[in-house]
């Protein structure tokens, strides 16, 4: 997986990319947790599910937001992170001119701030959104919510309560021709310390379940 600097509004961006040989193949963008809590790209679950997306056929790219790592400039409570993920899916989009859709998975923080991308890119046609924060940061911004997509959260989660999920889920369920798998998985809490295979089966299952992705035949390159 090569290593990538990516032009940022605020400076470079350091990055994973990974890319698949076939011209059509579709893009997805991971999005770590919280940069003034330890979140990089490197966070075993935001790594674990890069693997995922590749194993699928997707050219894939994780990267750390403005002031982690060796990414340039410093944190911006979101608005510059929403700018920082923008400009690296212009950049994968600008390698891939020929790729059949683009996905978002974020964790946590991540999770947030690729549900306000997905609200402003209607190219994005899904996304994974991994213990998202509805307790901690405002949703009201998915109305409505341009796609369909999965949700997955720690049943022992004690950072971001499980009732805060559910309410936002349901939500986003009463509005027309949107669906979200909403998946719980018992015993995990909020980092998934010791349910990653459990967390990545879900996912793959769900992106097996909703076409997404070249399958493994195509996953090589």
């Amino acid at each position: 997986m090569p290593e990538v600097i990516i032009p940022g509004p605020d400076g470079r961006l350091e990055g994973r990319y990974q890319h698949n040989r076939d011209a059509t193949a579709p893009l997805a963008l991971l999005l770590h947790p919280h940069p003034e809590h330890g979140g990089t790209m490197n966070n075993k679950v935001v790594y674990h599910l890069y693997h995922a997306f590749a194993r699928r056929g997707f050219s894939v790219l994780r990267f750390n937001f403005r002031g982690v790592g060796r990414s340039q400039g410093r944190f911006d409570r979101g608005e510059g992170e929403l700018s920082d993920a923008a400009s690296v899916l212009d950049w994968m989009q600008s390698h891939n001119e020929s790729a059949d859709g683009c996905w978002i998975a974020g964790f946590s923080f991540g999770a947030w701030i690729g549900m306000q991308l997905l609200m402003r890119r209607p190219e994005i046609q899904g996304f994974i959104s991994v213990s998202p924060p509805a307790s901690m940061y405002d949703f009201t911004f998915l109305a409505p919510c341009p796609s369909s997509g999965m949700m997955i959260h720690g049943g022992e989660d004690t950072v971001v309560p499980e009732e805060s999920v559910d309410k936002l889920v349901t939500k986003l369920r009463s509005q027309r021709g949107i669906e979200i798998d909403y998946r719980i998985i018992k015993g995990a809490d909020h980092f998934f310390s010791a349910h990653i295979d459990e967390l990545v089966g879900n996912v793959e299952g769900y992106l097996e379940k909703a076409g997404a992705g070249l399958g493994e035949a195509a996953a090589a390159g």
